[in-house]
């Protein structure tokens, strides 16, 4: 098995400019949105201070505070290591297709449905493959621009 098939996600440095078919036209782009996604882990630092602080408390530790700066500590390093990957992911949708940043195609014939989840559009097909478009400026409008390509 080559490299490539080992991959959980496509790699920045492996992504290509999408090679379109004749007759096949570029609708749109979507990449992650750098406003969205500090939002988004401002959100998970929130939410995880919350509840290490909570079971810090819960267990009769003194010192619940280090809660706080333990989740903020962790969300902001995982956040800075991976958020020049995950803004440059490009999807690119096609009057025919939708292609991932990994050069991966799903025609729009073979899209099930899209899915909004938090600040992700959601492409699941027909049989069940899940696709994340993650931090989305406007979930809802990545959701809709697809839908009007394929015509639901």
């Amino acid at each position: 098995m080559s490299e490539q098939e080992f991959e959980l996600e496509p790699r920045l440095e492996s992504q290509t400019a999408p090679q379109l078919e004749p007759g096949e036209t570029l609708i749109d782009r979507f990449s992650g949105n750098t406003t969205t996604y500090v939002k988004e882990h401002v959100m998970l630092a929130a939410l995880g201070a919350l509840v290490i602080s909570g079971a810090l408390m819960a267990m009769g530790n003194p010192h619940a505070w280090t809660g706080v700066i333990g989740s903020v500590a962790a969300i902001a390093v995982r956040g800075l290591y991976v958020a020049k990957e995950q803004l440059g992911f490009t999807w690119h949708l096609t009057n025919r297709r939708m292609i991932g940043p990994d050069g991966r195609t799903i025609l729009l014939t073979s899209i099930d449905k899209v899915n909004v989840i938090f600040t992700a559009a959601q492409l699941v097909t027909l049989s069940g493959d899940k696709y994340m478009l993650k931090y989305q400026a406007n979930a809802k409008a990545t959701q809709a621009a697809i839908d009007r390509a394929r015509g639901a």
